[in-house]
């Protein structure tokens, strides 16, 4: 007896038009440097936040629930699973790219900072060596001289 097993291929997502908006709106606002994003990771909640464009998401990982403020318009809904988790992805991505970014330009300032100083250091070395150099040949121009 024989069996055929189609493998299964995880089809992509296919978002509602609401969701659709509600995505491109939370993509569009992590492109912009300006946009806050705060995050309670036990609590799961997540803010974006957006002053110049007085725009601020609260997604609420646990409940499934996205709520979108602007000076106009305030709402809160709740969503399927698999797209609040795929909104979440994206708001975890850029706030993980931005901690790289200033990591690296910790790292950076740190590397500059250690250069300046083992220059410096040598410098300073290079100086001092200078020195005892001439005081041994003066003194030993002194014991030549006797």
């Amino acid at each position: 007896m024989f069996f055929t097993f189609k493998f299964l291929k995880k089809r992509p997502r296919v978002y509602s038009k609401i969701e659709n908006h509600i995505f491109g709106i939370i993509t569009e606002l992590l492109k912009v440097s300006s946009t806050d994003i705060n995050v309670d990771e036990l609590g799961g909640k997540y803010y974006l936040s957006n002053e110049e464009q007085h725009f601020k998401v609260t997604i609420l990982s646990n409940d499934y629930v996205i709520r979108l403020t602007n000076t106009r318009d305030s709402v809160a809904e709740k969503y399927d699973k698999f797209f609040v988790e795929d909104v979440l992805k994206a708001v975890k991505e850029e706030k993980h790219r931005r901690m790289e970014l200033v990591y690296d330009s910790i790292t950076n300032s740190i590397e500059k900072m250690a250069e300046r100083l083992h220059n410096t250091l040598i410098e300073s070395n290079g100086q001092e060596n200078q020195k005892v150099r001439r005081l041994e040949t003066k003194q030993n121009n002194k014991k030549v001289n006797f």
